[in-house]
């Protein structure tokens, strides 16, 4: 009889283990459908938009070809293209990859590699978070009232009056460069520590470990975060027009640093400026230049995994 009842409960225990683990099954089955749902919903939603702007530029192409790239900004619609637009973001990058990315990535390899875990250092690692979701017009404001107020003598003497393409550039690299300390932190951190140790363990340097080991292996993951902050750069147009943006300038004349204090534009600007006219020529237009914007992103990213994968294969 003892035998009996301990084999029933038994049984019992194994049923009731049945029924919980397949009610469990039943949620994570419909949490999963849940998360491939919202994937399925957001490319959807990003398809759309892609098809509506693609249908929008191909009658530009077909009448005009590359003739937009060769115009500038034209109150008539025969006439205009994004010749400076495009020339203008160029010249953003290069401020974000000249000063934003070796400031970031050198501050970064500092706060994970060099700096004790004090106080101090943990204030600094919260503020670069926090300044990393700040919006993109408050880093304009900031722009406006440095660049511009306080150092429009040296940004844009002149006419200008310290909105250039310089105080731009600045600001860009500003707004982006907290993204860049936040992903090349996360990619040293995320390189093992017995790589360290090894190094160690030879003899090496802390500075022949990071230039040797540490950064070849956190290659990969520098310059993914690099070309998330520069593709951020590139599509952001609130701060530009706060600093000096305009629509459809971009000054040839003189040397490269009289270019700098000049006023400038940016594919952004004149994507905005073309979608507030009535014609549809414009419209077309500006679903044009977003395309090219769109392209040009592509090369970055593109540009970015042929050297990511150059350095997976090194290391």
């Amino acid at each position: 009889m003892a035998i009996r009842t301990a084999t029933t409960s038994a049984i019992g225990d194994e049923v009731r283990r049945g029924l919980m683990r397949s009610r469990r099954d039943l949620r994570e089955i419909g949490f999963r459908l849940a998360l491939l749902l919202t994937l399925v919903l957001a490319l959807a939603i990003l398809l759309v938009l892609m098809f509506e702007v693609v249908r929008g530029a191909i009658p530009a192409f077909q009448e005009r070809g590359g003739e937009i790239f060769e115009s500038g900004y034209s109150s008539l619609p025969a006439n205009a293209g994004i010749k400076q637009g495009v020339i203008g973001s160029l010249y953003l990058m290069v401020f974000v990859i000249v000063i934003a990315f070796p400031l970031g990535i050198g501050a970064a390899i500092y706060m994970e590699e060099y700096a004790r875990d004090t106080r101090l250092t943990r204030f600094i690692n919260t503020n670069i978070r926090n300044l990393a979701g700040v919006p993109a017009i408050v880093y304009g404001i900031l722009g406006l009232a440095i660049f511009v107020e306080l150092l429009g003598p040296l940004t844009g003497p002149g006419s200008t009056e310290g909105k250039s393409l310089l105080a731009g550039g600045l600001t860009i690299a500003i707004m982006v460069l907290p993204i860049i300390i936040i992903t090349t932190a996360e990619a040293l951190r995320a390189v093992p520590r017995s790589i360290r140790e090894a190094g160690f363990g030879v003899g090496a340097t802390r500075w022949e470990v990071i230039r040797s080991h540490v950064l070849p292996n956190a290659a990969p993951g520098i310059l993914t975060g690099s070309v998330l902050a520069m593709a951020r750069a590139l599509g952001e147009t609130a701060p530009l027009i706060m600093v000096g943006a305009v629509t459809g300038f971009l000054s040839t004349r003189g040397g490269l640093v009289e270019q700098l204090q000049q006023r400038f534009t940016s594919l952004p600007t004149l994507i905005f400026a073309y979608l507030k006219k009535p014609q549809a020529d414009f419209q077309d237009l500006a679903s044009a230049a977003i395309v090219a914007l769109m392209a040009l992103i592509f090369v970055v990213n593109f540009a970015a995994i042929l050297l990511r994968n150059r350095y997976e294969r090194k290391w």
